[in-house]
């Protein structure tokens, strides 16, 4: 009994202070994050603070993390992107290519599945044309915060994107991710299961929620991605 208990003290002790489950919901980050992954997020190396200070030193948040944060216009809301720019830095995209205090950067994890251009999207920040999705209080907030054509990011602030860069919510729509956002840091896929919108794995008659629930729970094995299944997220 004695020992059951402690395990149980542990378990909600790393699950409430260490590491945090999450599902990925959207094409967002494809291909680093599909949906259907299920993640568990670390909590400690990016959380500054409380009993953390005295146990482990937290990591400063660098270019190219993938970061989990409360999605700041709606916080109960959780999103997953990776960081562009850190505060200080000076962004602006250009034709797509993303380019951080000047400097061009090589992003083998970008992906860009549209053949139509957008100006807001692909030639960030652009004042000239506006896009469907720009949150009003960021479009005004923006103009404020750009010199130059480049995005300045102020302190305590972060730039993030999605790896999907055509199909991404992110901060050149609803604008920085303060750093007391920040909930963790992605570490693993613990498991992974197949989006029935565009996976041969679901039968052509699974048209509803419910019916490819009942699927996915009567065919577990088949509908797991095992070759994702225990992946370190990069």
């Amino acid at each position: 009994m004695q020992s059951l208990l402690v395990t149980v003290v542990i378990a909600v002790f790393v699950i409430t202070f260490a590491v945090q489950a999450f599902q990925i919901p959207s094409e967002s980050m494809e291909n680093t994050l599909l949906i259907g992954d299920y993640l568990l997020v670390d909590k400690v190396h990016f959380a500054p603070g409380g009993i953390w200070d005295h146990i482990l030193p937290y990591d400063p948040i660098r270019h190219g993390d993938i970061i989990v944060f409360h999605y700041p216009v709606h916080p109960s809301q959780h999103f997953v992107k990776r960081v562009i720019g850190i505060p200080g830095d000076r962004i602006r995209l250009s034709n797509t290519q993303v380019f951080v205090n000047d400097v061009p950067q090589q992003e083998p994890y970008a992906q860009y599945k549209s053949d139509i251009r957008d100006a807001y999207r692909d030639d960030f920040p652009n004042s000239e044309f506006l896009s469907a999705g720009v949150e009003a209080r960021w479009w005004l907030q923006m103009h404020d915060l750009v010199h130059h054509g480049e995005l300045v990011v102020p302190p305590g602030q972060y730039f993030v994107l999605g790896d999907n860069r055509d199909e991404s919510l992110d901060s050149r729509y609803w604008g920085f991710v303060p750093r007391q956002n920040v909930v963790g840091r992605p570490l693993i896929i613990y498991w992974s299961i197949a989006s029935p919108e565009d996976d041969s794995r679901f039968p052509p008659d699974s048209n509803d929620r419910l019916s490819r629930f009942a699927y996915a729970l009567t065919h577990l094995f088949t509908v797991t991605r095992w070759d994702r299944t225990f992946h370190l997220v990069r």
